[in-house]
């Protein structure tokens, strides 16, 4: 196999309401590019949330109690931590500085992917403004998904990349938050290796491998490459509902050693 990783270009900064298969389609185009048939779009949670005006003001929110108390032991804003506590299913771990949460889609992260940073609301000031996640990864993975089908009549995988940390490795990287077109969990059980051994345990997390990959092109700071194309995997819609989306990625609760 060979994979080939394509940052696009000229993707413009995005407001809501935005149309973004057509800030796509007018990016690769500048490059001389075009969406190909079995490609995977990888494109930042931002650009998504920003599009979906997933904004939120931090002045209209008013912290409870359990917030409250909860600032002072992270040392964090209470009106954040508010926001974070509406945005996640359970506390995981905190201590000063770091709220890590499983959020209410599921995954577990920090700050339940709330993020102030490369954000700007006229009339807001900065130290309020954030930017949500979007309300369901996988519908807005879905909906990009059906986009390209309706217009350009191809099918193509979509992965809804956002940056997390680890909690056995430092540094973040690219993971995948919502999924459409393909399979996210490639499993292997069952099958042999090259010696004929059969395969028991042997799964793999092909959306985060491609959504890392990814990372490395879109960049961190100020790069402004939130969409990348990834060819040569060719991915295959799921013929299983349970498969579709980011949960087969997500481990249960009671197999998390981590928790």
């Amino acid at each position: 196999m060979k994979l080939t990783y394509i940052g696009v270009d000229n993707i413009p900064m995005v407001s809501p309401g935005d149309d973004l298969l057509t800030q796509i389609d007018e990016g690769l185009a500048s490059m001389g590019e075009q969406l190909l048939a079995a490609d995977v779009i990888v494109i930042a949670q931002k650009i998504i949330s920003k599009a979906e005006n997933r904004y939120l003001d931090l002045t209209t929110v008013n912290p409870s109690g359990e917030a409250k108390q909860l600032a002072i032991e992270v040392d964090k804003d209470p009106r954040k931590v508010q926001a974070i506590l509406d945005e996640s299913n359970e506390v995981v771990r905190k201590r000063p500085g770091v709220l890590i949460v499983e959020q209410n889609q599921g995954f577990v992260q920090a700050n339940a992917g709330i993020d102030q940073s490369n954000i700007d609301v006229e009339g807001i000031d900065a130290e309020d403004l954030c930017l949500l996640l979007p309300l369901d990864s996988d519908a807005s993975a879905a909906g990009l998904c059906d986009a390209v089908k309706t217009r350009h009549n191809i099918e193509v995988g979509v992965i809804i990349n956002d940056s997390v940390g680890r909690a056995w490795r430092l540094g973040t990287m690219g993971l995948a938050i919502g999924v459409a077109g393909f399979t996210a969990l490639e499993d292997y059980i069952g099958r042999t290796d090259i010696y004929g051994r059969e395969l028991v345990v042997t799964q793999v997390g092909a959306a985060d491998e491609m959504a890392a990959g990814a990372s490395l092109v879109m960049g961190q700071t100020t790069e402004k490459t939130p969409v990348v194309i990834v060819r040569g995997y060719n991915p295959s819609e799921p013929v299983d509902d349970a498969l579709r989306g980011v949960k087969p990625l997500l481990r249960a609760k009671d197999m998390d050693m981590f928790r």
